[in-house]
């Protein structure tokens, strides 16, 4: 089907503008004219694809949205309406714009859910399936409103994410920064007075060394630039390859303290989002399908969609997840239990509950223990710099108040 663009006068002589799928003019004529619309101007819209960096839609616009529409739908407006109302109250022009198209569609006769999924980067497939259960069991503004508590804690997960590998960066590339200087220039200009002194022959190991780590530094550093640019390059193409990347995933998982962190908000992601998909209605094997999509790691995604596998063949949950060894025997107990009282919604959610304070907990201890590792880092180097470039500077003193 291709897009066309239309202008079409109602009964009432009002102009009306917007635009409709449809696989030809005539196509479109007919659709306008069951929506009762006389048309006069219609034009096929020209598809220019090309690079778009994400959607431009906050999670904050997302999470608004979907609060107030759940209170309107649930103080009885209708669909298109809520809208139109929300359209021309969101200051987000890119959001504005997605709007309107979904109300266009939702016009046109499309469901509010597929409307939704001509949208994808804003509106994902967890959205997407969750709003489509609420409106084949009509408790649309119930669904809603579990939709936007659910991103407010996605929004404090991705958080607590950022914070766990973000801070270790940054205090890496602090790191990096201040020995930059050190070596670069800092040490050259204490040689230069060593030099100016006449004492570049008998200056201590300790200061010989760092002096040595200084030169070559600098008869390097473009090099050592170029080093790091084509690392980062291989770096980031390998990401990319499937299998390679699968690796590194592994690899966070056990990378000592981060990776304790990373499990445990996999875990808090798994299970808040299973939670919510049941609790809402969604068949399991769909919703751990979704769940897999969402999960932000691989070797969590394989061990999800392992587990949704025996679940097909008749199998219960609790068994294929222990088997994953991705997540830890107490949640899977848990699951266990779930499964046998018939809460299993009730049960994710409380573990979610329970691993997210754990991350705060987790992520909080970290934030703790890289700061001291930092400043001792740091303060060990400027040390041992000073120290080094000093030394000669106390024996030239004592050679000095000798004479």
């Amino acid at each position: 089907m291709a897009e066309f663009a239309y202008e079409a006068r109602a009964r009432t002589g009002e102009l009306k503008k917007g635009t409709i799928e449809a696989d030809d003019e005539d196509g479109v004529m007919n659709k306008l004219r069951a929506m009762q619309l006389s048309p006069t101007k219609v034009k096929k819209k020209i598809s220019i694809k090309g690079f778009k960096l994400g959607s431009g839609v906050s999670i904050k616009d997302l999470v608004t949205f979907t609060r107030l529409f759940a209170t309107m739908i649930d103080a009885g407006l209708p669909i298109v309406q809520c809208l139109d109302i929300l359209q021309g109250q969101t200051e987000n022009r890119n959001f504005s714009g997605v709007l309107k198209d979904v109300k266009a569609h939702v016009e046109q006769g499309a469901t509010f859910s597929d409307a939704l999924r001509r949208h994808p980067k804003v509106f994902d497939a967890l959205y997407c399936n969750l709003v489509q259960a609420g409106e084949t069991g009509g408790i649309l503004d119930t669904i809603l409103s579990r939709l936007a508590v659910y991103a407010e804690k996605n929004v404090k997960l991705q958080r607590q994410v950022r914070g766990a590998l973000v801070y270790p960066s940054v205090v890496l590339v602090i790191f990096a920064a201040v020995l930059g200087i050190l070596l670069g220039w800092v040490i050259p200009s204490f040689k230069n007075i060593f030099k100016d002194l006449g004492a570049e022959d008998e200056l201590p190991k300790l200061t010989q060394m760092v002096i040595a780590a200084s030169e070559f530094f600098i008869g390097h550093i473009l090099m050592v630039f170029i080093f790091l640019v084509a690392a980062s390059v291989a770096v980031a193409w390998s990401y990319k390859r499937p299998n390679i990347k699968r690796i590194y995933h592994k690899m966070f998982l056990h990378l000592p303290v981060i990776g304790n962190v990373l499990r445990k908000i996999a875990v808090a992601r798994f299970t808040r989002t299973l939670g919510t998909l049941l609790s809402s209605g969604v068949p399991i094997l769909d919703a751990l399908d979704i769940v897999a999509k969402t999960a932000g790691n691989l070797v969590v995604e394989e061990g999800i969609q392992y587990t949704r596998q025996k679940i097909s063949e008749g199998k219960n949950m609790a068994g294929p997840l222990l088997e994953t060894n991705v997540f830890p025997p107490m949640v899977v107990q848990m699951v266990g239990v779930g499964e046998q009282t018939g809460a299993l919604d009730a049960m994710l959610n409380k573990i979610a509950d329970f691993y997210e304070d754990e991350v705060d907990v987790a992520v909080g201890a970290l934030t703790s223990l890289i700061e001291p590792v930092m400043m001792v880092g740091l303060g060990g180097t400027v040390g041992v710099v000073l120290i080094a470039m000093y030394l000669p500077i106390f024996s030239l003193a004592g050679k000095i108040k000798a004479q």
